[in-house]
């Protein structure tokens, strides 16, 4: 089928009696509560639930291969090849099956909030509260935005139609299938609304970098001075917590692009974690869940309505989606300049990593590609190691293209612009998981704010001899020892152990990277 065939179909639908264009938010509430989809909560948020699949199904994500991204596209586990022919037939079947439906709910916005920049999309969906998600979560286009609006992607969700994988060539019944030729992204089989979030977010992953613009799976804000904070890390490493600050603005939190105009948000919302969200934790989160907002898999009390966030029966990634607007302490539109600070936060079980090191150039490249943090083990009895996890520029599922291009462009425009790139640990110190405890976060939030005043920028350090990180010896309102972690360990011998096991696991990892060069290997890694 020709881009021109598909297109033509895409009109048809578009334009059926059963097509409901840009509806508000208030109509598309109404709609949720009329059709079932949903329950008002005490706050009035619309409260639904995503069935079988309570989050991302990575195994059933597919990139069609085609003439023009063939060669471009990084195949593998997360890119996995669906040919034309399965793309098209399923296409055409998933049209068909939604011109049937009574109603169908169409969003007109757009991702990126660079006008120089930003990408004109468009949301077909089957329920009205994955299209309520849509208008949230993308940015909003004003009347005049609207009268212009040409769709550059679009993406076409039937949660209940179900492939066949004998015939469709999918995995399983579910797919989230993305063709850069024909410009859709097609999803089927799963009511988690993120997979309409993430598949833009791959696709800009694709096509910033073709125009020299780095995309990053990071929160951002700005200070009163106008300087830029980029903060890097994987879940359960303090990135919503360390990048909510009452004296910085939120640019975005959780999808960025970094062009030669400075730093934009790709989105014009939040999808918020919320287990055991509570207003005292996180004040401007708790209180942005108001009218309009969805929320995913919350079970809310049968009488009074009220979201139970402590109740994780459902799933322990409840999430909440709301306009970026609903914060109070924002910059609108979400722009800014280019980084002065970037931080990579890991959460180290392993207790070696320093709680706080200045990275070189290559440094940053190195531990960018690495995407490190850990998770406890604690599910069979009696196992407390911690395992490692990587995950590419601290966002793997979501790479269309080879890792190395994403780390080069990181490492030109930290030279470019002068970045300055610290690695965080918020994870354990006097020892492994176990044995050690918790950075005191009081004493990261202290060294975090050093890294942005610039205190940090030329301070006395000295060379971790395993890591080969730069750790400063002094920080405002940290006691010197608790900086350098091999201090912190009563068992001098089994930090070393410990620390050499860590530095292995890294070193394993990065033999993947085939194309990266040998000085980022060498300058950039462990030493031991």
């Amino acid at each position: 089928m020709s881009t021109v065939n598909v297109q033509i179909e895409l009109h048809e639908l578009l334009n059926g009696s059963n097509a409901q264009v840009q509806l508000s938010v208030p109509q598309l509430v109404e709609k949720v509560l009329v059709r079932e989809e949903g329950q008002l909560t005490s706050t009035g948020a619309v409260s639904v639930a995503t069935g079988k699949y309570t989050g991302r199904s990575p195994k059933d994500k597919f990139t069609v291969k085609e003439a023009s991204t063939a060669n471009k596209i990084d195949w593998g586990a997360v890119n996995q090849p669906i040919s034309e022919e399965h793309f098209d037939k399923l296409y055409t079947k998933v049209l068909e099956y939604l011109k049937e439906k009574e109603e169908i709910f169409v969003f007109k916005g757009f991702a990126g909030a660079d006008h120089s920049y930003r990408l004109p999309i468009q949301v077909v969906n089957e329920y009205a509260w994955h299209n309520l998600f849509a208008h949230q979560l993308f940015i909003r286009p004003t009347q005049d935005d609207l009268a212009k609006h040409d769709a550059q992607f679009t993406i076409v969700s039937a949660p209940t139609f179900k492939a066949d994988p004998i015939l469709d060539g999918t995995n399983s019944e579910t797919f989230i299938i993305v063709s850069f030729e024909k410009r859709i992204v097609l999803i089927g089989g799963t009511e988690y609304a993120g997979e309409m979030k993430k598949s833009i977010f791959s696709i800009m992953n694709y096509l910033l970098p073709e125009q020299d613009i780095l995309s990053m799976h990071c929160s951002a804000n700005v200070g009163e001075e106008g300087d830029v904070a980029l903060f890097f890390g994987l879940s359960g490493t303090g990135k919503t917590t360390l990048s909510a600050d009452p004296n910085r603005k939120l640019i975005g939190d959780d999808e960025h692009g970094w062009s030669d105009n400075g730093v934009f948000n790709i989105e014009g919302g939040c999808y918020a974690k919320c287990v055991n969200l509570s207003r005292e934790k996180e004040p401007q989160i708790f209180d942005a869940i108001t009218f309009g907002s969805v929320l995913e898999n919350v079970v809310i009390d049968e009488n009074t309505r009220i979201a139970d966030y402590n109740d994780v029966s459902l799933t322990e990634n409840t999430r909440a989606a709301y306009p970026i607007n609903a914060i109070d302490n924002i910059v609108l539109p979400s722009v800014a300049g280019h980084p002065n600070t970037i931080v990579f936060l890991t959460a180290d079980a392993f207790g070696v990593l320093p709680p706080i090191s200045k990275l070189s150039k290559e440094q940053a490249m190195y531990h960018f590609l690495s995407g490190y943090t850990s998770k406890l083990a604690g599910t069979e009895r009696g196992v407390t190691s911690p395992q490692a996890t990587f995950s590419t520029c601290f966002g793997s599922p979501f790479l269309p293209l080879d890792a190395s291009r994403y780390a080069e462009m990181l490492g030109e425009k930290i030279d470019k612009h002068n970045a300055q790139v610290f690695l965080v640990n918020t994870g354990w110190t006097g020892g492994e998981y176990g044995v050690g405890k918790r950075m005191n976060l009081a004493y990261t939030r202290a060294m975090v704010q050093a890294a942005l005043n610039g205190e940090l920028n030329n301070a006395e350090t000295m060379k971790d001899d395993i890591f080969g990180l730069e750790i400063p010896l002094h920080v405002p309102g940290v006691p010197d020892e608790v900086l350098t972690p091999e201090k912190t360990w009563a068992d001098k011998e089994a930090y070393k152990a410990k620390a050499l096991e860590l530095a292995g696991k890294f070193k394993e990892n990065f033999k993947k990277f085939t194309n990266v060069s040998e000085e980022t290997v060498k300058l950039g890694g462990p030493l031991a």
